[in-house]
């Protein structure tokens, strides 16, 4: 398996893995547009078959903060640690901007507890994170929890 920056080849299965989450009412759906321009910000994991396995999207919402999402790993690949690798990646390319502090929306607190992510209080993030948060259809209330990392 390898861990690589996105291609225009890879937009329909990124789209495909993400919206099978987003049925699940776990993540956003994500257009074929937004993804198109958003190719930039994802990484994938490709299986030794060359089958798209997993995606992760960090994308720069200031000047020094930048947002994990998008975060999908096919279910039956899960617990191989293709979750973190696929963050992690997303991280080095934000510090390479310059990006000191990375948030997320989850509901998987754990994981990324064990990532070195926070648990933080939603309104002490920038107003600019409620951008997609209001096509949400569970917007304002949605359950998901607020968690920082701090780049060092």
């Amino acid at each position: 398996m390898i861990i690589r920056k996105a291609k225009l080849s890879d937009v329909h299965n990124i789209q495909e893995l993400v919206n099978y989450y987003a049925g699940k009412d776990e993540m956003l759906p994500r257009s074929l547009s937004m993804l198109y321009e958003s190719i930039r910000d994802f990484s994938v994991a490709i299986s030794d078959s060359g089958e798209l396995i997993g995606c992760c999207a960090g994308g720069v919402c200031w000047e020094d903060m930048a947002e994990i999402k998008s975060l999908a790993v096919k279910e039956e690949c899960k617990g191989q640690g293709i979750g973190r690798m696929l963050v992690e990646k997303s991280i080095e390319g934000l510090k390479e901007l310059g990006v000191t502090k990375v948030f997320t929306l989850t509901y998987s607190v754990g994981f990324f507890e064990k990532l070195g992510f926070n648990v933080v209080e939603k309104k002490k993030l920038p107003q600019k994170i409620w951008t997609e948060c209001v096509y949400c259809p569970k917007f304002p209330d949605c359950g998901e929890e607020a968690m920082l990392f701090q780049i060092p």
